[in-house]
């Protein structure tokens, strides 16, 4: 077994007080790396997509939380604990469908207060401390969603993923396709089928991109091949990764999702959703509770055109996100287990 070469999506550069990032928006023409020391850019990178991916923002999100707590200038535990909440609040808006964005920064603040009345370098250790345990406890989580979920698949599959729920949504291996990595490694020969994901094209760009780049069997189509796809039986499954998962199962992932979801409940196709359990959010009762973002109506019109490709002042529905009814899902693929229907997150037994 030959362990597939990853490269680390999010990092941390404590000396240069500095994340480091693979711009997505360039991939895959160009492989940038970013420097990013301002509390400013950090925002911008989240809401510009530089960073995305729910668990890779959760990891970027508790070092932007460390940095812009060491960029504080005060010996005052008050003025300090006022400007970091601040910066938190800040970070949180960038984007709001994604649970593990406030996950994060609420980790790091309750690490804070812990520490409210130590000294202010006490309290930057402890947060460095901390972002760096949520980036490596999600390594560990995606690893085991990737062990999981290959206990449901067999060698020769054709499988179906759909946006990016990859290493580079995630500190590694990814969600969805951890079983593509892991399968890869034990020479399972799964073929993978990736939808190219309008508007923003994270499935061409970036799922399609790594996995060949892993050495892979990959086939790129456009989202609405996928009927004409699994007519023709040659996906045996369907991984995808969440945003967020609603206490009743409902899940909420890059737009096109639910349309995928209902295809495969069509043709009888395992529908799994692959996610940390910091994606699992037990306070919202139903996916119709789910905030979701609604981005420039520009990334569908002229974003990746030459020419704009629509009239103009022509009105645009762009959501960068669909909610997955529970009743399409066959599964929900944890760091913790497979859970099945009926869902009940909000329970104590769940």
């Amino acid at each position: 077994m030959k362990e597939v070469h990853i490269t680390e999506t999010v990092a941390l550069d404590d000396v240069a007080k500095q994340i480091i990032i693979i711009d997505q928006t360039k991939l895959p023409n160009e492989r940038r790396m970013l420097r990013l020391s301002l509390v400013e850019e950090f925002y911008e990178a989240i809401y510009l997509l530089q960073v995305r991916g729910a668990p890779a923002i959760g990891v970027f999100a508790a070092f932007a939380a460390y940095l812009a707590a060491c960029s504080i200038d005060t010996d005052e535990n008050d003025v300090f604990f006022e400007e970091f909440e601040k910066h938190r609040n800040y970070l949180n808006s960038s984007r709001p469908t994604a649970v593990n964005l406030s996950w994060a920064l609420g980790r790091m603040e309750k690490v804070a207060i812990m520490h409210k009345s130590d000294p202010i370098p006490v309290i930057l250790d402890a947060l460095k401390q901390e972002a760096l345990l949520i980036r490596q406890e999600d390594e560990q989580a995606c690893r085991a969603i990737g062990e999981n979920a290959l206990t449901l698949l067999k060698p020769g599959y054709g499988l179906l993923t759909h946006c990016n729920a990859g290493a580079l949504a995630t500190s590694r291996y990814g969600t969805a396709t951890s079983a593509m990595y892991l399968g890869h490694e034990r020479g399972y020969g799964f073929h993978i089928y990736c939808d190219e994901t309008r508007p923003l094209l994270q499935g061409a760009r970036l799922t399609a991109y790594e996995l060949a780049e892993a050495g892979m069997d990959v086939t790129l189509e456009c989202d609405n091949m996928v009927g004409a796809l699994m007519a023709s039986g040659k996906v045996d499954a369907v991984l995808v990764g969440c945003d967020r998962v609603a206490a009743n199962g409902d899940t909420a992932n890059k737009i096109g999702t639910s349309v995928v979801a209902t295809v495969a409940a069509r043709y009888n196709i395992p529908f799994y959703v692959c996610g940390p359990m910091s994606t699992i959010d037990p306070a919202i009762a139903t996916g119709a509770e789910i905030p979701i973002e609604e981005r420039n109506g520009d990334e569908v019109t002229s974003m990746w055109y030459e020419k704009r490709m629509a009239p103009e002042g022509i009105k645009v529905f762009n959501p960068a996100f669909d909610v997955t009814d529970h009743s399409l899902i066959t599964a929900i693929i944890t760091e913790t287990g497979i859970y099945y229907p009926p869902f009940g997150f909000g329970r104590s037994d769940s």
